[in-house]
């Protein structure tokens, strides 16, 4: 349907240069970026940062954003980058990248601003080829299609390249709470992402064909290409198919049902903010220790179900409680004291004996700990340094990492009480593979540590991930944080309780436990793949048809 919409929207002149594609005012063709696609590509940044979480319009942060701009800042980008050449859509990629990264990813700045800076640049740099694509693709018939396409290949190569990539800022994860969200249990994250996109292409299509008021209109610009009705009923097509797409995820079920079980989450909190908490080691595992007897108290006192099982965050004991024997002790007798298996985020020292693992350990009442999880993707610069030899003579502040965090080979499917969990580690939500391998547990667990990024965005996009994560593998997710935002996500991804920040708190509820398999999980990796080829394929058909024209 979307190819009949625009199947008489192509130029004649099919080169990769400027091409005489439909133009509005200052949106007119040519291959120079004016004020005008320069204040659009700015835009489109800033729209497509408002559509993620926390709703900074809001007087209080909150676990969403306001979703329908993002499709509105894929629109505002299409306009922006649409009818110019290869390179002038490059730039204004890279501009509107690096004004949605650069806010995107405040977070950063708590390390400093060159950080902040180097990393926004280096993810910025992703949306160049993504506005060449879509100023290439746009010149062949069907373009909203290949545009929605592009989104996908962009997110396919900054998820995965260098060092293991950062899908951060993915359309998908804006949209954890609107009615394209259940679009992630049929193809996942990257279908979400195209849904997203190609919604907004429609809508740009939508500004393209309807005819404004010439006093709107640049009169050097002419009028538009095709006029009265023929254009409004493209508009009200197009205008038709995004509410069909946008009302469609509604239809998508998403089952909740499952065997009920009690849970607990345990937040301890950190002594104090800063980069510095880490040596306080032993303050953040008395804190959790602490809270945990807080609920063995209330278990016995009736006031609270007893839990199944309970789950402790990332870095909730950082003193390795494998040779560390008040350590060990601590831990072993709160969880005796709780009766049932605790998941413990500890570092613990690599078999190299200099090095360290960032693992999830079940520590059962009986037997002490057990089965374990060591995270599979430590983050880049955070956790381990590349080119250390060099890079630390450089950069002194790297001193801070002075023991580099050694993957982990295994999958994080972890028996836990009377279910199978799948771990992942903090930032590993956001990486559809190492998810989706630990997708066929009964329950899903994130392990995290926000302390260092508290009172930043951070903690609610991580959230927001987590929630996608839930609706994509039909699994209720719990969220455990240091020093928040722990929470119990649902399977259709509403939260069913959550944590404020640096609070010490304790969740628990009877949430399902489910061994469904969802569309998105039968279909794994195969949806991005064939949408990512299909954006690539599109800009070599239309580089192939503009080499064709210049014979």
């Amino acid at each position: 349907m979307v190819q009949e919409i625009v199947a008489g929207d192509q130029p004649s002149d099919m080169t990769v240069g400027p091409a005489p594609v439909r133009g509005r005012g200052r949106f007119r063709a040519g291959g120079n970026a004016g004020w005008a696609r320069i204040a659009a590509a700015v835009a489109a940044g800033l729209l497509m940062f408002l559509s993620f979480p926390p709703d900074l319009l809001s007087r209080a942060a909150g676990p969403t954003g306001i979703w329908p701009l993002a499709p509105v800042g894929v629109a505002v980008f299409t306009l922006a980058v649409r009818g110019v050449r290869a390179r002038t859509g490059a730039w204004l990629g890279l501009l509107t990248g690096l004004t949605f990264f650069l806010v995107l990813l405040d977070w950063v700045r708590v390390i400093g601003p060159d950080a902040l800076a180097g990393l926004s640049l280096t993810e910025a740099a992703y949306f160049a080829p993504l506005g060449a694509g879509v100023a290439v693709a746009g010149r062949l018939r069907g373009w909203p299609l290949w545009t929605a396409a592009l989104w996908v290949t962009e997110e396919f190569v900054r998820g995965r390249w260098p060092f293991g990539g950062l899908p951060w800022g993915r359309l998908a994860f804006s949209q954890t709470a609107s009615p394209l969200t259940p679009y992630a249990a049929l193809g996942g994250a990257p279908l979400v992402t195209f849904v997203t996109a190609l919604i907004g292409a429609l809508l740009a299509l939508v500004f393209l064909r309807v005819p404004l008021p010439s006093a709107i209109t640049r009169p050097s610009a002419g009028p538009p290409r095709e006029h009265g009705g023929k254009g409004i009923r493209a508009a009200a097509v197009a205008l038709g198919a995004a509410a069909v797409l946008t009302a469609g995820g509604l239809l998508v079920p998403v089952p909740t049902s499952g065997r009920q079980v009690t849970v607990a989450v345990v937040q301890g909190n950190v002594p104090r903010l800063g980069l510095d908490f880490l040596g306080q080691r032993k303050a953040v595992l008395n804190n959790h220790i602490e809270r945990t007897r807080e609920l063995a108290a209330e278990v016995r006192a009736g006031t609270v179900p007893r839990p199944e099982l309970v789950v402790w965050p990332e870095n909730s004991s950082d003193l390795d409680p494998y040779v560390d024997d008040d350590a060990r002790q601590s831990i072993d007798e709160v969880v005796k004291e709780i009766g049932v298996p605790v998941l413990v985020g500890a570092v613990v020292t690599a078999p190299d004996g200099h090095n360290v693992e960032n693992r999830g350990i079940v520590w059962d009442p009986r037997t002490g700990p057990g089965s374990y999880y060591i995270k599979r993707h430590p983050v880049p610069f955070g956790e381990y340094v590349p080119f250390r030899s060099v890079l630390q003579k450089l950069i002194t502040r790297f001193d801070r990492v002075p023991q580099d965090f050694l993957p982990g080979k295994r999958r994080g499917l972890l028996p836990l009480g009377p279910v199978q969990v799948g771990d992942v580690i903090c930032f590993e939500v956001a990486y559809d593979g190492i998810v989706r391998d630990v997708a066929g547990a009964q329950m899903l667990v994130v392990q995290t540590n926000n302390a260092t990024y508290g009172h930043t965005s951070l903690p609610w996009q991580q959230l927001a991930m987590s929630r996608l994560r839930a609706v994509e593998h039909g699994r209720t997710v719990l969220v455990a944080a240091t020093s928040g935002i722990s929470a119990i996500v649902e399977p259709d991804g509403r939260i069913r309780t959550r944590s404020a920040e640096f609070v010490p708190d304790i969740e628990v509820a009877r949430v399902p436990a489910r061994t469904a398999v969802t569309v998105a999980d039968r279909l794994g990796p195969l949806p991005e793949w064939a949408l990512a080829l299909l954006g690539l394929g599109a800009v070599a058909v239309a580089f192939r048809n503009g080499r064709r024209t210049r014979v």
